[in-house]
């Protein structure tokens, strides 16, 4: 079980030049679990993707009905205590903060593209590569 933030899973479920090694992450672990957050933010990442002619409506609305259903008894809520308590230690947005928050919570390391997460935080946080190269 990893935690994954919006852009791993937007570049597994969207068109990506990073799919090929979010694919092999899924297969290395495709227990992924994500802040209820997560629903909104792919959204937005959607709405990007439809704004710019890259999918029509309606295959945005069959992926993210399709692909929201996968991760069903993966969102999970994060206190928002332990959220503030990271926004409060670092220059992360609160949005960011939860995903970090999910991880130390559940002891599972957070799984990223975030340049500033994984500068921030360093022992919650890794890479694709840095995760399949040390847990798979």
């Amino acid at each position: 079980m990893i935690v994954v933030d919006t852009n791993v899973i937007a570049y597994f479920w969207l068109k990506s030049p990073y799919f090929d090694q979010v694919v092999r992450l899924y297969e290395a672990d495709p227990d992924w679990i994500v802040p209820e957050l997560c629903r909104s933010e792919f959204r937005s990442v959607a709405a990007n993707y439809l704004r710019k002619g890259f999918y029509t409506l309606e295959e945005i609305n069959w992926i993210i009905f399709n692909k929201e259903n996968k991760l069903l008894g993966s969102y999970l809520e994060v206190d928002s205590t332990d959220v503030m308590n990271l926004v409060s230690q670092s220059a992360c947005t609160a949005y960011d903060c939860e995903y970090v928050a999910l991880a130390k919570s559940m002891g599972k390391p957070l799984v990223t593209f975030d340049k500033k997460i994984l500068a921030e935080f360093p022992q919650a946080a890794v890479t694709v590569e840095q995760f399949l190269s040390k847990y798979s």
